[in-house]
């Protein structure tokens, strides 16, 4: 066990290093880095395992706070934003440029242009404990891992179950934001039955999960997918206002003259409102769950979150170990602060970020407003491993997640 095996706790000690050979399963492990301290944390579950001086971004080129993963592993790679700097046993965070990597110049102080640098045995020893997939957690201050028990979290499923016909499962392509994003849609009731799974089977690749709120590609996405079925043709469920699902909007509303006498806008609340009470739908969700695994999009549902204009906060939770026969799994969390700007307020219609940040249980609170339908939580309890994350997170998917990553929530721009 790792706790017979911690040392150097302290981390005014430049390097305190824990021998990778002793790392049961890298998917459980989790790099926290803070910036205040300039320091490096590795905790596998509750226990640290491994401590390291670093050195991150300086003025001007400050490292981004928020939630990554290692997306790619090179033991050599030279930068290609300056210079051709040599990047030793180099850990990528984003596509944009920020990565773990070893540096002769780790002062403990902000001295990189944006990357995160540890001394050369510490990179070695790393970058030989860790998987693609690892969670790296970047900070001001000093976070650590917390087991988190609450009873919307996600518990190991034995056998897979049905998914019914009226839940929106949507498998997606997500892109960066200069590029359309493509959905496609399932219809589940002609889709065969899943063969259940032996009761102690587990899926061998962690799932990333993130809750957030919908923004207007997940609108545009469902008048689409309803007006086709209500015999408009408003074309395939893309989440863009083409011209096929411009005109099908205005053939709805046409049918309906005295319902959007006063409705200006051509996407709106009452358009949406209206959509689902036509196909018996009842009132629409304000929220969505998506599931990625090995950096693809798997699926996404609708989820509603409760008292919408208060903040939900930033938070991520790692799946840390999982007693299929019990039905039960040992989950872990972090709250990052995240300060919303007055634009972002008014977009996502928060009025009180407060309160479910700073005060009480944070994570908790947020878990408790999250309302998931039970079909898409069988699913994911079906899928769920140790190494499954899943962030919370008001401001939705950032322009740093694309192809080749899980999801990336960035809480402060570098």
């Amino acid at each position: 066990m790792f706790s017979r095996l911690v040392f150097g706790l302290g981390l005014l000690s430049a390097t305190a290093l824990v021998h990778p050979a002793f790392a049961t399963d890298a998917r459980t492990l989790q790099i926290f880095v803070s910036k205040n301290k300039q320091s490096l944390v590795v905790y596998d579950g509750t226990e640290v395992v491994a401590t390291s001086k670093v050195s991150t971004g300086k003025d001007g080129h400050t490292t981004p706070s928020g939630i990554f993963s290692v997306i790619e592993k090179q033991r050599y790679h030279e930068s290609n934003l300056y210079s051709n700097a040599p990047m030793p046993f180099m850990q990528r965070l984003t596509w944009s440029g920020i990565a773990l990597h070893e540096s002769n110049s780790v002062p403990r102080y902000p001295a990189s242009h944006g990357c995160v640098r540890m001394p050369g045995a510490f990179a070695k020893m790393l970058y030989g404990m860790t998987e693609a997939g690892i969670p790296v957690i970047i900070s001001d201050g000093e976070l650590a891992p917390q087991p988190i028990d609450h009873p919307n979290l996600f518990q190991p499923d034995s056998p897979a179950m049905p998914l019914l016909s009226d839940v929106e499962l949507r498998p997606s392509i997500l892109n960066s934001s200069e590029t359309p994003v493509q959905v496609a849609m399932n219809d589940t009731a002609a889709m065969p039955l899943p063969v259940a799974a032996p009761a102690a089977a587990v899926p061998s690749e962690p799932i990333a999960i993130l809750i957030t709120r919908r923004t207007l590609r997940e609108t545009v996405i469902d008048i689409q997918v309803l007006l086709n079925q209500l015999g408009f043709s408003a074309g395939d469920p893309d989440g863009l206002l083409g011209p096929t699902t411009v005109q099908a909007i205005r053939a709805f509303k046409a049918l309906r003259p005295t319902e959007f006498a006063d409705d200006r806008s051509l996407i709106s609340d009452t358009l949406l409102k209206s959509v689902y009470a036509a196909a018996g739908r009842g009132e629409p969700p304000n929220g969505v769950i998506m599931v990625r695994q090995s950096f693809k999009p798997i699926f996404e549902a609708p989820v509603t979150i409760a008292d919408p204009s208060l903040a939900l906060g930033t938070h991520l939770l790692t799946l840390h170990a999982i007693d299929a026969t019990a039905g039960t799994a040992g989950w872990l969390g972090v709250t990052l602060t995240n300060i919303l700007s007055r634009e972002t307020m008014k977009r996502l219609g928060i009025t009180n970020q407060e309160s479910s940040i700073i005060s009480g249980r944070p994570i908790a609170k947020a878990l408790s407003r999250i309302s998931i339908p039970d079909e898409t939580r069988h699913r994911i309890d079906a899928l769920i491993s140790p190494g499954s994350t899943l962030t919370i997170s008001d401001t939705g998917i950032g322009s740093e997640t694309g192809e080749g990553t899980e999801f990336i929530t960035v809480t402060r721009e570098s």
